[in-house]
């Protein structure tokens, strides 16, 4: 078990991984309740080390060769979809089709799917909108069955080889929100309400603001799929063209 909770914290890290753990421990004492086991393994398995906030930040060349190392299929469209949205992985893993719509350019997630309990739409970008556009319909689930996180993070390193130094899924949002914020001048609480924060709208600030910042959020994520374009093929956005010239 132990081994289990080592590839785990190795794939997802170890908040996820003690996640995990937890849920097995509890599902275990519910086991000897039933009298279905005798003992729980987990106690005798350790806690995977956190120590404190991730820092990592992509760099531009990183997110160059994660992007085009990408394979044309459904863990491929996820990776991408996570770059241009800024959404967790669970979001977009669990994407289903009665939850986009297309002609509103928009992702609507229920509040049951999100991590704050809150319902949330997320525009999409032109070049969101097309990576889902393009993705067959089968069954209710937009990714159903593209096999298993771990081994298609494991070989898509494993084809990034040393050119990008070890990195988790979820520094995709931290890559998004300090691009956003240290390169595209967007506002912080825009940028928050991207990445479904809520820390803006706490306390009195909250009572009164009920802002989604919804034409503002799709401003900046189009402005945001623009600077990746620039990155992953080397040319540059045309409204930065522009802005060097004057």
């Amino acid at each position: 078990m132990a081994v289990v909770l080592a590839k785990v914290a190795e794939a997802s890290g170890p908040v996820e991984a003690n996640m995990v753990r937890s849920s097995l421990s509890a599902c275990c004492r519910w086991l000897m309740g039933e009298g279905l086991l005798d003992g729980n393994p987990i106690i005798a398995t350790n806690k995977a080390a956190q120590n404190g906030a991730r820092k990592r930040v992509l760099s531009d060349a990183e997110l160059k060769r994660v992007w085009n190392g990408l394979d044309d299929d459904r863990y491929g469209a996820i990776v991408k979809l996570l770059v241009l949205t800024g959404l967790r992985r669970e979001e977009i893993g669990g994407l289903r089709w009665d939850e986009i719509d297309l002609d509103r350019e928009l992702i609507h997630l229920p509040a049951e799917r999100c991590k704050n309990k809150r319902p949330h739409d997320q525009p999409l970008s032109s070049a969101a909108r097309a990576i889902i556009a393009a993705l067959p319909r089968e069954g209710d689930r937009v990714f159903a069955a593209f096999g298993s996180w771990g081994r298609a993070k494991e070989r898509l390193d494993r084809k990034l080889g040393n050119d990008v130094a070890p990195w988790r899924l979820h520094d995709l949002r931290r890559l998004v929100s300090t691009t956003m914020h240290d390169k595209l001048g967007i506002q912080p609480h825009v940028v928050e309400s991207i990445l479904g924060h809520t820390g803006h709208q706490s306390g009195t600030a909250g009572v009164y603001n009920k802002a989604d910042y919804l034409d503002e959020r799709r401003r900046a994520l189009e402005k945001w799929a623009d600077h990746v374009e620039g990155i992953v093929t080397g040319k540059r956005p045309v409204a930065e063209v522009v802005r060097l010239r004057k």
